[in-house]
């Protein structure tokens, strides 16, 4: 029995002699040696203007460097102290001050969203008394992207974005399906924003940018513009060239995208998850936020793994997507931005954290870099990201040239629209997006949207298409971009249809009235007593609003729309026209989908 005991001791000391061997940690610095040829690669083969890399193990960066241009007209390189946008990886942040904020008793991460920000409504009873803050945090309220909202109709208003949340139809169940949707980002900035009476901007400041000593970050694009080390924004054109881009704006969906910062800045950042929530010892997350935010919490997509068996699954955490990449936990998000890619992500179980951040346009150069850096951090046998990218574009581009010389089979040709064009020019609106204005100049419709000035081209019928007003800008026919008039019983165009990339069906924004701000003196000649048929309708006002008071019926407000009209605002389709003469209205013409009718003035 005692040989016996010895013999099992001696085994167990081998085996944990063996066991510490194998988890010795690898010099992860040398497996990275010689990496900067392939990285050359991806700028080249990629088209990239630039990019910068950091990788993180535990607490130190054990390589960070900067590859390209960030300013390709004048030859600036990209350093790691570089800025890029970092669009949507900004979200773990704003997440991450929901998590503070828990951990300070402020609110719980299943709390009803509403109770929080009585601001933010929902279309329906249900989701108002059903949408909590982790609903938000990981996509699954039942409602679609609606990014068009934001993007096309930009305002630096959050307030005025929030307002469009409670027009959107949810088109799933909550919590039935997992679908992006930067505004429940924005929600929760506002959320952070009310408890603790400074704006996101100063929270991510104050309780992320100086704890963290990511002294290159900031939350506005205009200081980034400012400074000496910043990356200009660039896409590629149709040649296949580097063309520079304007910085967008998104300060008012800034809690869902609007940080800035270099890679190096962002190394302090995954290096803060890796050890689980602090920074140079000191507790910025709380450690059970950050387990619950690197854990999943919703499904973003089912089946089986796909061209490589051991990249498994892809869920979402809060503010994170989680996958398994080749055997190893990443918790990851991307970010674009007009110009601006990101990467960045960690992997818990072997402390390695990595950042890529570029300015080029809707780049797949992160994730390429970001896995070709993995593969020889885990001593993998390498895939050939970079050559299958490059392969997959060239296949894309030949298949756009074919598209390109082949004809538009959805225009109809020789065509004409229903109307004089100057029909179609009037204000335009969704309230779940926000309004346009189609204005008609030397015969040529005319609208700005996206904070660009557009004009409409005949396409076929009373369908348009929206078209760039710089030349370089014009789109193939078979990518055009339309917008549909619709019209109402009485003929006269009444909407107008745009694919707002919702599922399902086109945007519908409906004609409004364009208001004419008018004085009590200037309403005054409208006011008096008309007659029709032996019927008196009353026209009188009520402060500087002019009502029509018809016997039998509710008294109807009226908005100007200029030339002696007014439109009734709570009936689609009615308006009044007066007859003026010498400054006083003798006559008012009832204009309505069942005809016209004049009452003279008594």
């Amino acid at each position: 029995m005692k040989q016996t005991l010895t013999l099992l001791l001696i085994t167990t000391c081998t085996l944990t002699a063996v066991s510490q061997s194998k988890t010795k940690t690898p010099d992860y610095s040398k497996r990275l040696s010689g990496v900067e040829k392939e990285l050359e690669k991806v700028l080249e083969d990629q088209k990239v203007a630039g990019y910068s890399v950091a990788v993180v193990y535990k607490d130190k960066v054990i390589y960070s460097k900067g590859f390209g241009y960030r300013d390709v007209a004048n030859k600036k390189p990209v350093t790691p102290n570089t800025l890029f946008a970092i669009g949507s990886s900004s979200k773990a942040f704003t997440a991450a001050v929901l998590g503070q904020l828990e951990k300070e008793g402020k609110l719980k991460l299943d709390d009803l969203a509403t109770k929080h920000l009585p601001s933010l409504t929902f279309k329906y009873d249900y989701m108002n008394t059903g949408i909590t803050i982790r609903d938000m945090m990981c996509h699954r309220t039942g409602l679609s992207r609606f990014d068009y909202s934001w993007y096309m109709f930009n305002t630096g208003n959050r307030d005025s974005l929030i307002q469009r949340v409670k027009y959107m139809e949810p088109n799933a169940k909550l919590r039935q399906k997992w679908q992006y949707n930067n505004f429940m980002f924005l929600a929760q900035g506002m959320i952070a924003e009310k408890i603790t009476e400074k704006t996101w901007e100063e929270n991510i400041r104050e309780r992320f940018f100086k704890p963290l000593n990511m002294t290159h970050s900031n939350t506005d694009i205009f200081a980034t513009e400012k400074d000496p080390d910043a990356s200009l924004p660039y896409a590629l054109d149709e040649k296949m060239e580097n063309k520079k881009l304007d910085y967008y704006n998104i300060n008012g969906m800034g809690p869902a995208g609007s940080i800035n910062s270099c890679a190096n800045d962002m190394a302090n950042w995954v290096s803060t998850w890796i050890m689980g929530g602090k920074f140079k010892g000191e507790e910025i997350i709380p450690a059970s936020y950050v387990r619950e935010a690197s854990s999943s919490q919703m499904v973003v997509s089912g089946g089986q793994p796909g061209a490589h068996p051991d990249i498994q699954f892809k869920n979402y955490g809060l503010g994170w997507f989680l996958e398994s990449y080749r055997g190893h936990y990443l918790v990851e998000h991307g970010g674009n931005i007009d110009g601006f890619s990101a990467s960045v992500g960690f992997y818990p179980s072997d402390s390695i954290g990595i950042v890529v951040l570029t300015n080029q346009n809707g780049s797949s150069a992160t994730e390429i870099v970001r896995n070709i850096l993995s593969d020889k951090l885990f001593g993998l046998t390498p895939i050939p990201w970079n050559a299958d990218a490059k392969k997959a574009q060239e296949e894309m581009a030949e298949m756009l040239k074919k598209s390109e010389n082949s004809k538009d089979t959805l225009q109809v040709k020789n065509t004409k629209p229903s109307h004089a064009l100057a029909d179609y020019a009037g204000l335009y609106g969704n309230p779940a997006f926000s309004e346009f204005l189609i204005t008609l100049k030397n015969d040529t419709l005319f609208t700005t949207i996206a904070g660009e000035k557009a004009w409409l081209k005949h396409y076929h019928y009373d369908v348009f298409s929206f078209e760039s007003t710089d030349p370089e800008e014009q789109q193939e026919d078979n990518e055009k971009f339309l917008i549909n008039f619709g019209t109402a019983n009485n003929g006269k165009i009444e909407s107008a249809s745009i694919d707002m990339n919702e599922p399902g069906k086109s945007t519908v924004f409906e004609r409004r009235p364009i208001k004419v701000n008018l004085s009590g003196d200037d309403l005054s000649k409208y006011a008096g007593d008309y007659e029709l048929d032996g019927v008196t309708i009353k026209i009188y006002l009520k402060g500087t609003t002019l009502m029509v008071s018809v016997p039998g019926q509710p008294d109807y407000e009226t908005v100007s729309v200029g030339n002696d009209t007014f439109d009734l605002t709570l009936a689609k389709g009615y308006s009044v026209k007066f007859t003026v003469e010498n400054r006083i209205a003798k006559a008012v013409t009832f204009v309505q989908p069942n005809g016209k009718f004049t009452a003279k003035r008594k």
